[in-house]
């Protein structure tokens, strides 16, 4: 790309005696006052300045950036790296493996496909926790992972060797947003470029929506989907509006009781009222300072759930401690500061920035609290959960009142004591275990139905409707912060101390974000602690905040499923969405890492921890969560004397290595993949079969039909193959012709390399309403090519289109293709025939993956619709005017002529969607993918 330099930007800045090649902001009027994150943006411009897809005007429009106004200013950003997870990134590397060998075909080499910027995968989101509460549950449930996702590790392995920029953090080490904030992330880049060493902020999109992680490292990005992955990948711009920035003013200091997990949440329901989608919230003041780095991560982490793009934090020696902690070099550290300091990014809680709105926080008010049935901006101050509880159960469970008293002894039995670690039953009863004194009389409350539960080895017990039966420490949002890991730790050591274990209902299980949570747990002899009241480590990965929490004991989910009982689990997660954790799992909440060790303890949602008593210890005496509370002081003195630098560095060593399972895959070598023909894992998709190196005019659509018409606000999660299928759909039925047993279909996420899987689950959601069909739900639609236009499945239909040669257009009405499944929604589209899709209003993202993936975006004329222009979708569509992006230019209508049944015509002229010149590029060329790659070859 020919940087034109408008505002003559380019300089050097020499640290330390090494000279970098920068973009000077200070060149541009207005970039002073601007927000961290703003200047972030305004760099990125100016050193991608090209004159076409960037200029001089975006330049302006950004530095004068008027902070009261609506974003109306498209601009193209170029992220400097990509992150990704496994579930979201095999697309990407399949698509790169694919275009090695197109390339090949057109006469090139394929050792010219790589990524053009910085790609790093971590394979975090597959371990599922099959094995608990025991020493070698890591292993096992490794060994199980591995035994499930073969084919794929191979095929990352693989790519692992074969391309360059191209990094693989193998399964085992870590969550993927940790390992960025803790290793991956540079916080300053540098590139050699045209023989200059270049230094500019890092930058970096993911294809996982907790990216925004970074941003507590003072790092601009968010998650993408899978197209703007790859296009970031292959050093294309994304598309985005300017946005408005929330300035968030932080004050005071988080109270002895209160974690950082309160602090999130307190900051989640807070932005989620306020109201922060497609915004930028940036976090200054005075009170910045005193938030620690591992706090301001675990805030950028929640970013999705409070709906905000980004949720940033600037540079400043809290930022330069941490980078030192976790072992950057000194160049680098010496780097960043000089850069920041230099670029005006350092953080001068005196500066007056311009925001667009406002909101402040004083952390001193904040209390401890909980987030629950549902979603994560549903707080609840943890004094109120029990009554909270009692209301929200009545939504999920029928029954009538409940004994004042402890959920394990409603039916007045005492039960064996559980040795937690093992699940072995032992003859001694614990106090812990011992029912409580009760006044014996029902008060009104939650429905109550004590079922009685035998365990095979011999624990007894009775589970009721709020039973905690998951509590997990698990994902990247709090497994990175040590002070809320190390209270977890202490709290257990205080627990146990006192005689108190977890109760034998609850899956318990300890799923750290990095190794070095494991080291600093050694090194403060907080392990065996943790295992004695059950908290085993279960692996290195998301788990259960994705809903990998594996299975409950057998006879524990019989009775659940028997007895319909409402019973909770409790995560240290980000997400606790409806039937997310686990299926037999009604009730899900988020807590800190500690609180979810007390929920543990206590066994039940139904439990008020200022005025019940967690168990008593040998003289009688009760035990309240207040009595083994950690105190604040003292975590701080165990991190000080158990955290340092080498474990960073001897643990990100060998990061990229792997243990014996990944040395020992069976793993296919050379510059191409030889794809397994058998797999119904990774397979060859078909992008580029019968691609020349010029591309093909573009030419108009004549004689579509309509696959499907929709009506307002369909997602991009309506359209996306998303969850379980059955065997009775056309995706089940490709498995099952393919020798797949039902049992091993897996999901459509895990499967996301097969573009044969993936096709087949495109509309196919399960809520879904064609309007072609009459009071029908689900990915169905009428076939015109049989007479009569019977019923027929999407995927069916449209291959038989495909068959007979008739391009399809489907019809939208407004806010078409928001939400986050992204990129097999336009993927999906575009090879089940799809040629245009006519919509009112877009959402920006999927507009632009359309056109990623050759399919023309069209709006109906401003106020009409489908519905005022009298189109019922049995109509044959023709399309003209397309022809015009041949002579370079991108018309700003096009004529669609709709045919009726009886002859008759509905004529429109609709607005063409293609906003930018990179777009009619990609689209001349039949989408990105192929732009790209006749780019590189031409080179």
């Amino acid at each position: 790309m020919n940087n034109a330099d408008s505002y003559g930007a380019k300089g050097v800045l020499n640290v330390d005696g090494t000279d970098y090649e920068i973009f000077r902001l200070n060149t541009v009027e207005g970039h002073d006052s601007l927000p961290y994150s703003l200047k972030v943006l305004l760099e990125n411009l100016l050193r991608t300045e090209d004159g076409a897809n960037v200029t001089a005007e975006h330049i302006k429009a950004l530095a004068q950036w008027d902070e009261n106004a609506q974003p109306d200013t498209e601009i193209q950003f170029t992220p400097g790296r990509v992150l990704m997870q496994d579930f979201t990134g095999v697309p990407c590397v399949v698509d790169l493996a694919t275009m090695r060998e197109a390339v090949k075909e057109l006469g090139g080499k394929p050792e010219q496909i790589n990524p053009l910027a910085p790609a790093e995968m971590v394979i975090d989101h597959s371990v599922q926790i099959d094995s608990f509460g025991n020493a070698d549950a890591m292993e096992r449930n490794m060994d199980m992972e591995y035994q499930r996702n073969g084919e794929r590790y191979q095929f990352l392995r693989w790519g692992q060797t074969a391309f360059d920029d191209f990094k693989v953090v193998p399964p085992g080490m870590g969550i993927v947003h940790q390992v960025n904030i803790e290793n991956l992330a540079r916080t300053v880049m540098t590139r050699e470029v045209d023989g200059a060493l270049r230094a500019y902020p890092d930058t970096c999109v993911g294809t996982d929506s907790h990216t925004t992680m970074e941003n507590g490292l003072g790092v601009l990005g968010w998650g993408v989907g899978g197209i703007e992955a790859e296009a970031a990948m292959l050093g294309q711009p994304i598309s985005m509006l300017i946005p408005r920035v929330v300035g968030f003013k932080l004050s005071g200091s988080i109270p002895a009781g209160a974690t950082a997990t309160d602090v999130v949440l307190t900051i989640t329901q807070m932005l989620r009222e306020h109201g922060v989608v497609g915004k930028f919230v940036e976090f200054y003041g005075e009170g910045v300072a005193a938030v620690p780095l591992a706090n301001r991560a675990t805030i950028g982490n929640m970013s999705p759930e409070f709906g905000s793009t980004a949720a940033m934090f600037p540079i400043d020696e809290v930022t330069m401690d941490y980078l030192r902690l976790t072992g950057r070099t000194e160049e680098q550290l010496a780097l960043v500061e000089a850069y920041a300091k230099e670029q005006g990014m350092w953080h001068d809680p005196s500066r007056e920035l311009r925001f667009s709105e406002f909101l402040e926080l004083d952390l001193s008010t904040v209390v401890p609290s909980i987030a629950g049935p549902k979603r994560p901006q549903d707080r609840i101050e943890l004094t109120d959960a029990k009554q909270q509880f009692r209301k929200d159960i009545h939504n999920y469970a029928e029954g009538g009142s409940v004994t004042n008293g402890a959920v394990d002894d409603a039916s007045e039995e005492s039960f064996p004591a559980s040795d937690a670690p093992s699940h072995d039953a032992t003859d001694e009863q614990t106090e812990a275990d011992k029912p409580r004194e009760t006044s014996g009389e029902p008060v009104e409350g939650r429905p109550s139905n004590p079922t009685p539960v035998s365990m095979p080895d011999g624990r007894e017990f009775h589970l009721d409707h709020g039973a905690v039966s998951i509590a997990s420490i698990t994902s990247c949002t709090n497994t990175s912060n040590p002070n809320v890991m190390m209270a977890a730790g202490v709290l257990a050591r205080n627990a146990s101390e006192k005689g108190l274990t977890s109760k034998p209902w609850v899956k318990t299980s300890l799923a750290p974000g990095s190794k070095v949570v494991t080291d600093y747990y050694e090194k403060s002899g907080l392990t065996e602690y943790l295992e004695k009241i059950g908290f085993y480590l279960v692996g290195y990965g998301c788990t259960t905040c994705i809903g990998n929490s594996g299975p409950l004991e057998e006879e524990i989910s019989q009775k659940i499923q028997e007895q319909d009982l409402a019973v909770t689990s409790v995560l240290s997660g980000n997400r606790n969405f409806e039937g997310r954790i686990n299926p037999d799992v009604k009730m899900n909440y988020l807590a800190s890492p500690p609180l979810v060790v007390a929920y543990a303890l206590a066994g039940s949602m139904d439990f008020d921890f200022e005025n019940e008593p967690l168990g008593h210890d040998e003289s009688g005496k009760a035990i309240f969560l207040a009595d083994i509370w950690p105190d604040p002081v003292e975590v701080q003195k165990i991190i000080d004397a158990s955290i340092d630098t080498e474990m960073f560095t001897s643990k990100y060593a060998t990061v990229f290595d792997g243990d014996h399972r990944w040395q020992e895959l069976q793993t296919p070598e050379g510059s191409t993949f030889a794809w397994d023909e058998d797999s119904t894992y990774v397979r060859k998709p078909p992008y580029f079969e019968g691609m020349d190196l010029e591309p093909s005019a573009v030419t108009d659509i004549e004689g579509a039909r309509v696959l499907l018409k929709l009506g307002d606000s369909v997602t991009t999660d309506h359209i996306s193959p998303a969850g379980s299928f059955k065997s009775d759909t056309p995706a089940g039925r490709y498995l099952l012709e393919n020798g797949v047993a039902r049992k091993d279909f897996n999901s459509y996420g895990s499967r996301r390399g097969n573009h044969e899987v993936m096709i087949r689950g495109t509309f196919a959601n399960i809520r879904i309403k064609n309007e072609l069909l009459d009071g029908v739900e689900g990915g169905y639609t009428r076939d015109f090519t049989q007479e009569g236009a019977p019923q027929a499945a999407v995927y069916d239909a449209a291959m038989n289109y495909q068959a007979a040669g008739v391009p399809l257009v489907v019809l939208g009405g407004k806010e078409y293709g928001s939400g986050s499944s992204r990129d097999w929604a336009a993927k999906g589209t575009s090879l089940l025939g799809v040629r245009a899709v006519i919509t009112q209003s877009f959402e920006r993202i999927h507009r632009s993956n359309l056109i990623g993936m050759g399919v023309l975006p069209l709006q109906f004329p401003e106020g009409e619709s489908a519905e005022t222009l009298g189109l019922d979708g049995f109509e044959t569509f023709s399309i003209s005017g397309v022809t015009e992006l041949n002579n370079g230019t991108t018309p700003k209508t096009v004529k669609v002529t709709a045919t009726k049944q009886d002859g008759s015509e509905v004529s429109f002229d609709a607005v063409v969607r293609i906003d930018t010149p990179g777009e009619a590029d990609y689209y001349r060329n039949g989408g990105i993918l192929q732009y790209v790659l006749r780019s590189l070859v031409k080179k």
